[in-house]
């Protein structure tokens, strides 16, 4: 069945819709978030956005935890740009993304609602800035994440048992 990474801007819903379906599909989960260096996280506690650079090094940690798990994992990563994507794809072929989409009020909402996450609502406009939208890549599902998380992850669930995992 493959790997799968729940994707999104911050305050998408990713690590609840991750931990959903990862319990859904018996599959261990890799929270993004954790792997970030304690620079990174200084970085973004600080108000200042990650830039390529400061994600590179996260990616390929990601990489490496989704080739640990051969039979299958659930991977919480905003994955905002297409070579983002693309280096996780290579460290797993066959990946695919569920992304939650949700617009810059929603996010910014939700991400305000959230006390002492290390992730300030005041970067939520650099996601957007970033946001390359996995808009004709093989191997997405785009989702409302304002839906409620049990129909997200259904709908997840349903996709990933059905679709064969991409080349």
């Amino acid at each position: 069945m493959g790997a799968l990474v729940v994707m999104g801007v911050s305050g998408c819903g990713k690590s609840s819709v991750a931990s959903a379906v990862a319990s859904a599909l018996h599959w261990p989960l890799i929270e993004g978030d954790g792997f970030h260096s304690a620079a990174n996280r200084a970085k973004m506690h600080a108000g200042i956005p990650l830039d390529d650079d400061d994600r590179y090094g996260w990616l390929v940690a990601l990489g490496e935890q989704l080739q640990s798990h051969p039979a299958g994992a659930v991977l919480s990563c905003s994955a905002l740009k297409r070579r983002y994507r693309d280096q996780l794809r290579q460290a797993s072929p066959g990946l695919r993304f569920a992304f939650l989409e949700l617009d810059e009020a929603a996010a910014l909402q939700r991400v305000s609602q959230r006390p002492g996450h290390f992730f300030p609502a005041s970067v939520v406009a650099s996601q957007f800035e970033a946001l390359e939208p996995p808009t004709g890549e093989t191997g997405v599902l785009p989702l409302d994440a304002l839906l409620p998380v049990d129909e997200l992850c259904r709908r997840v669930v349903a996709w990933m048992q059905a679709a064969p995992a991409a080349p």
